[in-house]
């Protein structure tokens, strides 16, 4: 017996430590490729764009009429007075110096300018970058270049796509970096002042880090072999998803862990009963999020179809980590994990009566308030949320410019604006029309007389005053009056394929302007087609998990209201507080997307665990026990989760700290008010019948 036993022991501490070793060497072997994400990520729009659309069309023909793929960026330079001809001279000098940089196009062609402003207080240049790998490198050296040839007291911008796409890389750039640091950082003091341990928030992140290591390992490979489209977003998204899940997934299972260390001796069965009873809500609550995720595939923008795999590797790591590698972490640290507070083994047996367990402190407070006032609660929450959620009519979710997506000082959306003064806005950013040849001429005199083009020409070789045919087409370049990424660019483009319809139905619309165009539509149908999809899939989830219909249904509506109600106050703050330009079209959907499945990750916490209690006190004792058993935990999984989320603004992009302060918001909405007391009080009053057509709904006496 007690060879068995010996056997037995060590069989116990194998196991954890052959689980360190899989864990490591899966770090060991992620640890590299950890900075290398960003070389794999690329955030141009018509990369994401769905074939159908128009400016993809013409995107995939034009290089049939230009002889290299290039972006354009505009160097504007203003001076405090008139530039006279002396000025004019040393200026045009500069031209040379900027076709010499490496990554700009050769030849004269790579630069055209000086150009004159009407007003003589500005020139341009239009510089093509062939490098369009190294767009942010090319740039900073076209602008110290720039610079180092002003005359004293002239001043030099570089706008135009390639300006704005690299100082766009410029803001990504702190998400390997500063991102992580402050998203780890304010977790452990989050933990820190939860377990008042030293050691566990260290085991609780470290699990975290190598899951984020594991996902970015094979979301890089998925990306490097074009499996998958990456992008700075959801590169970002990836890092805060995967320590905000993984961290909430520990603090169910220490939760359990730390409970059965009271009534169980050996730390490798307390771990073992931790891992059991928090299996099924944690895989229930991965399944939801992952499953949620996948959803995004059936939208038609790449960019969204992106984010679903790679954020559902995210969380696949995140369980696998909190089901493997932080329970072998807890079975060899033990009770020294709380340390200085390490609980003791009190020899009690583990009765789960309500009386030893309904023990005196804020969570014993809550359940009985609810249970003298549960009627008064769920109403007067419910019409709370209506109210916040008539904030919805201000929501501004109709696109913005890209230049207006970059927050803090930028030297190309400055310049930007500075070239609008002096120039035609949409120069260097052309709108380009594909037309057949035959009636080319009535095109091109149609495109020059909607209003908002500049000027218009038939695309030709240099040198060759005749129009390019290609396959029987040619290519129209229409300068646009306003900014090319403006609402009032967009509504050219929108002008322009409407007018085109009548004139030539054949003639396809493409250009920077109609990218932007095409991604906001395409984002709009994706909110209306995947929501719908969402909702089915977390509801069968549900039915699955609680063995019955009518508390799922509770549930769905719950995340719903809340996720109403933190989207209208997030329109008022962005409106009223931040004022900001508007919103992307894609910021309702991915709130939704992570409001509503991690909304219902709490609930499936709450719930299981009153389903556990329920099948042995009853319903309504069943609901108060569970609030009061699993409302530490789970708030303080929600805290955690919002401010890795909150983490979001440390990255200067207007996307990012959208979604950053909708999600923040949402789930402390979620976790302190609706799930501590909307949904105990909605579901106390509703009573067994929660758990009908069940049998714990037919066999319950309550």
């Amino acid at each position: 017996m007690n060879k068995n036993n010996k056997k037995q022991n060590k069989l116990l501490i194998l196991i954890p430590l052959a689980l360190l070793l899989v864990w490591f060497t899966i770090s060991g072997i992620g640890g590299p490729v950890f900075g290398k994400l960003s070389s794999v990520s690329s955030n141009d729009q018509v990369n994401f764009l769905p074939a159908s659309a128009d400016s993809t069309k013409v995107q995939n023909v034009i290089a049939k009429y230009q002889s290299s793929k290039s972006v354009p960026a505009i160097v504007v330079v203003t001076s405090n007075s008139k530039i006279g001809i002396t000025q004019l001279m040393h200026y045009q000098g500069l031209d040379a110096k900027i076709t010499a940089i490496k990554g700009v196009q050769p030849g004269k062609s790579g630069v055209l300018g000086p150009i004159p402003s009407k007003d003589g207080l500005a020139i341009e240049y239009v510089v093509q970058i062939t490098d369009t790998n190294n767009i942010n490198g090319t740039v900073k050296e076209i602008r110290s270049t720039v610079d180092n040839g002003l005359i004293v007291g002239d001043k030099a911008y570089v706008t135009g796509p390639a300006g704005i796409a690299a100082d766009l890389i410029n803001a990504f750039g702190g998400i390997d970096g500063i991102l992580l640091f402050v998203a780890v950082g304010t977790v452990f003091v989050i933990l820190l002042l939860v377990y008042r341990s030293i050691i566990l928030p260290f085991l609780v992140l470290i699990s975290a880090m190598f899951a984020l290591t594991g996902a970015i390992l094979v979301v890089y490979y998925l990306a490097k072999n074009n499996v998958i489209k990456l992008n700075g977003q959801s590169q970002g998204i990836l890092s805060i998803l995967v320590i905000g899940a993984s961290t909430d997934y520990a603090l169910l299972i220490i939760s359990r862990y730390r409970e059965a260390l009271d009534h169980l001796q050996s730390r490798y069965d307390a771990v073992w009963r931790a891992v059991k009873f928090s299996f099924e809500p944690i895989i229930a609550s991965a399944s939801t999020v992952i499953l949620a995720l996948l959803c995004l595939l059936f939208s038609d923008s790449n960019a969204n179809k992106s984010l679903g795999p790679v954020a559902a590797i995210g969380i696949a790591f995140s369980f696998l980590s909190a089901m493997t590698l932080l329970p072998a972490f807890l079975a060899i640290f033990g009770r020294i994990s709380f340390w200085p507070f390490s609980p003791k083994f009190t020899g009690e047996v583990d009765t789960h009566n309500p009386v030893l367990e309904y023990k005196k402190g804020l969570w014993t407070i809550i359940p009985k308030f609810i249970e003298k006032r549960f009627r008064v609660i769920w109403i007067v929450l419910i019409l709370v949320l209506i109210g916040l959620s008539a904030g919805l009519l201000q929501l501004k979710a109709s696109g913005i410019s890209q230049s207006a997506s970059i927050l803090g000082k930028s030297n190309a959306v400055e310049g930007q604006t500075i070239a609008a003064a002096h120039f035609p806005a949409g120069t260097g950013s052309p709108v380009e029309i594909i037309t057949p040849y035959n009636s080319s001429l009535i095109v091109l005199n149609s495109v020059k007389q909607t209003t908002g083009i500049s000027s218009a020409v038939l695309y030709s070789d240099p040198g060759n005053i005749l129009p390019k045919i290609v396959d029987n087409n040619v290519l129209i370049v229409a300068t646009l009056s306003a900014v090319a990424d403006s609402s009032q660019g967009t509504q050219t483009v929108v002008n322009l394929r409407s007018s085109l319809k009548t004139v030539e139905p054949r003639a396809i619309v493409g250009g920077i302007t109609a990218v932007s165009l095409d991604t906001n539509n395409t984002a709009r149908a994706d909110l209306k087609k995947i929501i719908p999809i969402v909702l089915g899939v977390i509801l069968i989830i549900l039915i699955l998990l609680l063995r019955a219909i009518v508390a799922p249904l509770i549930l769905i509506f719950s995340v719903i209201l809340s996720f109403s109600a933190s989207l209208g106050v997030a329109a008022l703050v962005f409106n009223h507080l931040f004022h900001f330009p508007g919103s992307d079209p894609s910021v309702p959907l991915f709130g939704f997307i992570f409001l509503v499945a991690l909304g219902v990750d709490y609930n499936i916490f709450l719930m299981s665990r009153v389903r556990e209690e329920s099948l042995k006190i009853k319903t309504r004792p069943g609901i108060l026990l569970g609030l009061s058993l699993t409302g530490g935990v789970i708030t303080s999984a929600g805290i955690v989760l919002a401010a890795t989320f909150a983490s979001l603004i440390v990255i200067p992009i207007l996307f990012l700290a959208q979604i950053a302060f909708i999600v923040a918001f949402g789930v402390l909405l979620d976790t302190l008010l609706v799930r501590t007391f909307l949904v105990p009080a909605l579901n106390y009053e509703i009573g067994k019948l929660i758990w009908w057509p069940s049998k714990l709904w037919s066999n319950s006496k309550e």
